[in-house]
């Protein structure tokens, strides 16, 4: 405890990045709720089984990077993505009836790993998640829905929509042999993980981290080679519904997920302004995720953003809210003033009161907090059932009767 700094890959969230963090929650969220999406909020901790059943047992983040523990005889963790949360929530409040479900939300999630810029080991996301159709509008709407929130946010032209397709079921069947007929002469060749992966999900091995694995699977066969008519028409009909919606995007035929119940539509967004953290949003089509996790077989598709990573790239902090200063000067007027703030307050007024001081230390407060106006209270203008109002940005001064300050600072907001 001598030094007192937050753990490692830990921040905390103060003033100016607390307002950049709320500003992103906020927007996105309007603009959710615009699109039908309402705000769910699940456990911070779950089950494990939540998170290896979905996310797949080789996976760094299962392998690696969960916090994990035992409690009671639970096996449990801190959740490292939201996507899994609200599907149990999906399944464990018989929800399958109320389709198409459209969620959104907001919190920390939790992994170990290396903390980079926009990347902590408690960190935090926005997502939404469309549970319950199968069609290609549901992907676009998702998209639409992004490209609104990151306009929105001011990050137009910052950022830019890669897409790709991993098809239908037998399409990943297909390529999947074909991976795998690729990768075993190579074998020995291959990191430790991927080894492993060879044998239980061979697609894991493409998004390996590892450099020698990259080298390979540079030369390894692509998706659309493997693709059926109808993973091809479900593609087609993504693009032109972002055609039709004016989005711009480019073909990343690197882009890709590893687990089987992922099909179709992958996307993300990414940018140049953050360094080696490009990723500021991605998503994609799951319709096996649920019935893998012991559900019924549910279409779904979602997305998430870091909010860290969002936050970093808004051009201007929201401001702190400019508050009323109210400067009692003498005894009787403390009182007064007491009572004048909790009217203001109650009225909807930012209030700021210094706890003791002169005038000239009370003014000097107003300053620093930045205040819009000051409500003075002397023994002058209690006489008279007034408060002298101060234009804090003009200087201009006036006196208004107590019973019509809300009114009155009405000007100023």
């Amino acid at each position: 405890m001598a030094s007192l700094q937050p753990v490692r890959g830990t921040h905390d969230l103060l003033f100016e990045d607390m307002r950049r963090h709320h500003a992103v929650i906020e927007r996105a969220k309007g603009i959710a709720g615009l699109y039908g999406f309402e705000e769910v909020i699940t456990p911070i901790f779950e089950f494990t089984e939540v998170f290896t059943r979905t996310i797949g047992e080789t996976s760094d983040i299962v392998s690696k990077e969960m916090y994990a523990f035992e409690r009671s005889g639970d096996n449990l963790c801190l959740r490292p993505e939201g996507t899994a949360g609200v599907c149990r929530a999906f399944v464990s409040n018989g929800l399958q009836q109320q389709v198409p479900f459209k969620a959104f939300y907001a919190g920390p999630m939790f992994r170990y790993e290396r903390p980079q810029k926009g990347r902590q080991r408690q960190f935090h996301q926005i997502g939404v998640e469309l549970i319950g159709a199968d069609t290609p509008k549901a992907d676009v709407e998702v998209l639409v829905l992004a490209a609104h929130i990151l306009d929105a946010l001011g990050l137009k032209g910052q950022v830019t929509l890669e897409l790709n397709t991993l098809g239908d079921t037998a399409s990943r069947a297909a390529y999947r042999d074909r991976l795998v007929e690729f990768l075993t002469p190579y074998r020995n060749d291959l990191s430790e993980d991927s080894k492993v992966r060879l044998e239980k999900n061979p697609l894991r091995i493409l998004d390996s981290k590892d450099e020698g694995d990259r080298r390979l699977i540079a030369g390894a066969p692509k998706m659309e080679e493997s693709l059926n008519a109808e993973s091809r028409a479900f593609f087609d009909a993504v693009q032109s519904g972002l055609t039709a919606h004016g989005i711009p995007y480019v073909i990343n035929p690197k882009l890709v997920r590893g687990l089987d119940y992922y099909c179709h539509t992958a996307f993300e967004f990414v940018t140049t302004a953050l360094g080696a953290q490009g990723t500021v949003l991605a998503g994609g089509r799951y319709d096996g995720l649920i019935e893998a996790m012991g559900g019924p077989s549910t279409p779904g598709v979602g997305w998430a953003g870091g909010i860290e990573r969002l936050a970093l790239l808004l051009a201007d902090a929201p401001g702190k809210a400019r508050p009323v200063a109210v400067i009692p000067m003498g005894d009787t007027a403390e009182a007064e003033a007491d009572a004048v703030s909790a009217r203001l307050r109650r009225a909807g007024y930012a209030v700021d009161i210094a706890y003791s001081g002169n005038m000239k230390k009370r003014m000097k407060r107003a300053n620093t907090v930045n205040a819009r106006v000051a409500v003075i209270l002397g023994e002058d203008e209690l006489k008279q059932n007034a408060a002298a109002v101060r234009d804090l940005d003009s200087g201009e001064q006036v006196l208004v009767p107590l019973a019509a300050l809300e009114t009155d600072l009405a000007r100023f907001r």
